[in-house]
């Protein structure tokens, strides 16, 4: 008998080393997806212009939000991954249970997420170097623009939560799915006909409400309130949830 007694911090802290380790192609669709994202950016996120007889003057705006919104899908579709039977088999090659398998995931997937946010928000700064180099027929208003520290610091910790946000969401559906099968079909059709039939339903009223509450807060310290008590609720749901399937399923 072994006098080695396995604590349950160690069991979760070996499977979340061991996920940052397996899932490296985890960061490699993350790469391509932002790097895809850069090359739609080129064109700008708005331009206008105006002009005479002799010249002519066209003003566009590039920002980093084409490489966000990539960034918010890659989150939400990996977390959905993560809960599939494939990933969480890898789990049982360790003494593990429900709650540290879950727990360890989700450790993986806020480092990732961390990962996702602060790069997202440093493409901004590739992204305008891409085009003050190689387009000739550009010119940045001032040279490159710098942004201030404690601005972009604010922005890539909104970020990071708005991604981790996206993951939490995603890992809930995920594990919904496991649970029943009928929510693979019942949850697209009730997201995308949302789409069309959402203001007759009243369904378009609570997306509006959903962004105008997450989306529009004005208040940096709300905002991060709002996004840990939505992001706690769809973790601790899919831990609940998660304990109800069965050995192996």
């Amino acid at each position: 008998m072994s006098l080695t007694k396995v604590s349950f911090a160690s069991v979760v802290k070996s499977q979340f080393r061991y996920k940052v380790k397996a899932y490296l192609g985890v960061f490699v669709s993350l790469m391509i997806l932002q790097l895809i994202a850069i090359v739609f950016s080129f064109n700008g996120v708005s331009s206008f212009g105006s002009g005479s007889d002799s010249f002519s003057i066209t003003i566009s705006r590039y920002s980093a939000n084409m490489v966000i919104t990539f960034t918010f899908l890659w989150a939400f579709i990996t977390a959905i991954m993560l809960t599939t039977r494939a990933y969480r088999y890898d789990d049982f090659s360790f003494v593990t249970n429900r709650l540290s398998s879950s727990l360890s995931t989700v450790l993986f997937l806020l480092f990732a997420c961390a990962a996702a946010g602060v790069s997202a928000m440093l493409s901004s700064f590739l992204l305008k170097n891409i085009i003050y180099f190689f387009f000739t027929d550009i010119t940045l208003a001032g040279g490159l623009p710098q942004a201030a520290p404690g601005e972009f610091i604010i922005g890539t910790i909104a970020t990071i939560l708005y991604v981790i946000l996206f993951s939490s969401a995603g890992y809930f559906i995920g594990t919904l799915v496991q649970l029943h099968r009928f929510f693979a079909v019942s949850i697209p059709v009730v997201i995308f006909g949302s789409l069309f039939i959402g203001d007759q339903s009243g369904i378009g009223n609570a997306i509006v409400w959903i962004n105008e509450f997450l989306f529009s807060e004005t208040s940096f310290f709300i905002f991060i309130c709002k996004i840990i008590i939505f992001t706690g609720m769809f973790f601790v749901s899919s831990f609940f949830l998660l304990n109800r399937l069965e050995v192996r399923q």
